[in-house]
């Protein structure tokens, strides 16, 4: 049965852990989608693992429509989310609905952005046109030359901001937030605080879900992977079984551990 922005709001309702992976071509989608994960991420994070840049500055809307198209060829059941990059929605609302409609077209079912209080408006101006729109607080790649590189977000003073972030994007209609590189007990307070889905990546086991970056998590990137990051092809003899241990420990609670965690 296919995952909906419904099937994750009754998830949180329920407890149940939400599964996300990028992927970025038609095999990996049609395996990690058969192996029942709950939302694939059509993420700007390709500028990295399949253009080999340092950065998903790069990345155009054409490049994330073309990876968008070749995964939903691969999809039956999980949701696809595509990724607005750099430059496609910073401009104005009307052109991130446009590049959103692009994306849409191409086969996604929602889509992401990064920001929070900054993004309340256009979250809104799309949600209210039919658009299921994901927002990306905390550590936001496409911002890493003004943060001074990947690091830690929501420490100290910062966390309130943080907080603030959470709360507007859920007011102004996002159906979920991924939570960035966060301390894990500002993410809990977070996840407690509202009403929509949590998505952590490098936000501590207590968020209502989990994404990790698919060359990261099989072992296959090419450079260090960030901390929060594991390899779940150990012990494994293929990428289905990696991808099935990632779900049921996602699941179970028990990944991310205290070691892929911020404190």
């Amino acid at each position: 049965m296919a995952v909906t922005v419904t099937t994750m709001r009754k998830m949180k309702e329920a407890g149940d852990k939400i599964t996300w992976l990028t992927a970025y071509d038609y095999s990996f989608a049609a395996l990690i989608d058969n192996a029942g994960i709950d939302a694939i991420l059509v993420g700007d994070s390709l500028g990295m693992v399949m253009q080999g840049h340092a950065t998903p500055v790069p990345v155009t809307i054409e490049h994330a429509a073309y990876h968008t198209e070749c995964v939903a060829r691969g999809v039956n059941n999980c949701m696809i989310v595509g990724d607005l990059p750099f430059g496609s929605y910073q401009v104005s609302k009307e052109q991130a609905y446009e590049n959103a409609v692009k994306l849409m077209q191409a086969g996604a079912h929602t889509i992401k952005l990064e920001g929070g209080e900054l993004q309340v408006e256009t979250i809104n101006f799309l949600a209210e046109r039919g658009i299921a729109v994901c927002a990306h607080i905390g550590l936001t790649p496409q911002s890493v030359h003004q943060l001074g590189g990947f690091k830690v977000q929501g420490r100290g003073d910062a966390a309130q901001q943080l907080l603030d972030d959470a709360r507007r994007v859920q007011e102004a209609g996002a159906f979920a937030v991924v939570l960035e590189a966060v301390p894990a007990a500002l993410a809990a307070q977070i996840t407690e605080k509202l009403t929509i889905p949590t998505i952590g990546i490098g936000a501590g086991v207590d968020c209502d879900g989990q994404v990790l970056v698919l060359q990261d998590m099989i072992g296959i990137y090419p450079h260090k992977s960030p901390k929060f990051c594991k390899n779940f092809m150990t012990g494994n003899q293929s990428v289905a079984d990696a991808v099935s241990q990632y779900i049921a420990e996602v699941k179970a609670g028990t990944f991310p551990a205290d070691e892929h965690s911020f404190k």
